[in-house]
């Protein structure tokens, strides 16, 4: 097929399909997706997630468009795999998503059908309980009767703390207001310090993660994301760092010759040129 298929000259998922039964075809099909597998392709669907997070963080747009085709392609390009194996083809894999959001809004859907209208409003938090009620239920029924069993390990350590964190407190575990919250972090802060003074390298280490893990915990109760917040951070300390670099250069300077005292003196300049 040589040129798209619709009127509007727009290629449609159809094609996509097509292309990827192409590139996965043992004859004339790609030497290179040929030899891909499951688990080869799972680090670039992390890299095509993030590209996309940083392109929508950037406000570019075009880029979003972009972005959401790589991750549409790793989508797809699963899906051939499962076919290949018998295990799952796209059609399943839309079927089983369709299914999920179904059950999962019963406050849209009435009946369990796409267009069924529900007459009844619920609030936000009405929502939220019945959506983890649902999926308690469908934890049960994998046999994953536990809170916390469908947690990803594999999450990166931010984003899974928060979800720990919220599944707890979804049982009522939880401080009761942010004031406690604060108090907690500065008491995990007071146990790092004991650790430090112990030399305990073990001790430390365990200490420190608590201390995230207690700042993740206040970043929930402030209703932020704090996988978000650190990228943020890390946007703002490159974004001053360069502007250091950038001042020392225009002075005849590099910062590896400055002293402490002189760098500390040119972070404040940024941050306050700002």
């Amino acid at each position: 097929m040589n040129r798209p298929t619709s009127d509007s000259n727009f290629y449609t998922l159809a094609d996509l399909l097509r292309v990827m039964e192409r590139l996965r075809d043992p004859q004339g099909g790609c030497p290179w997706d040929l030899k891909q597998n499951f688990k080869s392709i799972a680090p670039s669907t992390l890299e095509e997630c993030y590209e996309l997070v940083d392109a929508i963080e950037r406000d570019d747009l075009s880029h979003v468009s972009e972005e959401l085709g790589d991750v549409l392609f790793q989508v797809i390009f699963y899906s051939q795999l499962g076919a290949e194996q018998d295990a799952f083809d796209f059609a399943q894999v839309v079927d089983g998503l369709v299914k999920k959001l179904i059950r999962r809004h019963p406050h849209v859907f009435a009946g369990a059908q796409i267009e069924g209208q529900v007459t009844q409003t619920l609030s936000s938090d009405e929502v939220k309980l019945n959506w983890e009620a649902i999926k308690q239920i469908e934890r049960e029924s994998k046999s994953q009767s536990d809170l916390l069993a469908d947690i990803p390990i594999t999450l990166p350590a931010l984003p899974r703390a928060q979800k720990l964190q919220k599944r707890a407190a979804n049982i009522g575990f939880d401080w009761p207001h942010i004031q406690a919250v604060i108090a907690n972090l500065e008491d995990e802060l007071a146990e790092l310090r004991e650790a430090l003074a112990s030399g305990h390298a073990d001790h430390i280490a365990d200490e420190f993660g608590d201390v995230l893990f207690s700042a993740v915990n206040l970043g929930r109760h402030l209703k932020l994301d704090s996988e978000t917040a650190l990228r943020h951070a890390n946007t703002k300390f490159e974004r001053r760092f360069s502007a250091m670099e950038s001042t020392a250069r225009d002075q005849g300077q590099a910062l590896r010759d400055l002293t402490f005292d002189q760098l500390e003196a040119l972070w404040n300049s940024t941050k306050l040129s700002e």
